[in-house]
C-alpha cells in the first residue's frame, strides 16, 4: 500500500507541498488536517475509542473522527469520507473554524497542524470499523471536559487541545442564541 501523502501548507492554509504522511510527523512539518465532531439531538458529542493497533495513541479516546485532506480534496469531502471510513455513516458537515496547534505523539513523533474543526449532526448507532475504532460512546461536552481534567491520560494529545477551542465554541454560541 502506497503511503498517503500530506497536503504541506503556511500559517495562511496556503499549500506548499505534498510530503509522506510519517516523514511530515517525524520532522513535525505544517499540514493541514481536520477533526469532526458529531452531535446528537440530545446535545451529546460521539467519541471514538482508538483501536489497539493503531500505531499511535491506542485506546485512547478522541473526537469522532479526524484524518488528513487529500491533494485536490475538499475540508468538507475529507471529512465525509473520513467519517465513512470510520465510523461507518455520513452526514452533513459545517466547517466551523481553524487554527494550528502542536501535539507529540507517546511515540516521539509530533502532529504540527491546520486543523479545520467540522461538525454534523447524527443520531443513531454508527458501524465502526475495528481496524480503525475499538469502542464509541455518547458524552455531553461539559462531562467530557470535566473527564479531561480528571482523566487526561484517558484522551489523545490532540483531542485535548481541540476540544478546548469546540467547547468554546459551542459555549459562546449557546449565549448567542440565548
Amino acid at each position: 500500500m502506497k503511503e498517503e501523502k500530506v497536503i504541506l501548507v503556511n500559517e495562511n492554509d496556503e499549500p506548499i507541498g505534498l510530503m509522506p504522511k510519517m516523514e511530515a510527523h517525524e520532522k513535525a512539518v505544517l499540514h493541514r488536517a481536520f477533526s469532526v465532531f458529531i452531535m446528537n439531538e440530545k446535545g451529546e458529542t460521539m467519541l471514538q475509542q482508538r483501536a489497539a493497533d493503531k500505531y499511535h495513541s491506542p485506546l485512547l479516546w478522541t473526537n469522532t473522527c479526524c484524518s488528513h485532506q487529500r491533494d485536490g480534496e475538499s475540508n468538507i469531502e475529507a471529512g465525509k469520507r473520513r467519517l465513512m471510513e470510520e465510523m461507518g455513516f455520513t452526514t452533513e458537515l459545517k466547517e466551523l473554524f481553524s487554527f494550528v496547534y502542536k501535539a507529540p505523539f507517546d511515540n516521539g513523533l509530533t502532529e504540527h497542524e491546520l486543523d479545520h474543526v467540522m461538525m454534523g449532526h447524527y443520531a443513531q448507532a454508527p458501524k465502526i470499523n475495528p481496524e480503525e475504532v475499538e469502542d464509541w460512546k455518547w458524552m455531553m461536552p461539559a462531562d467530557i471536559k470535566n473527564d479531561i481534567a480528571v482523566n487526561p491520560d484517558n484522551y489523545t494529545a490532540w483531542f485535548k487541545i481541540i476540544f478546548e477551542r469546540f467547547y468554546d465554541y459551542l459555549v459562546k454560541t449557546e449565549n448567542h442564541e440565548s
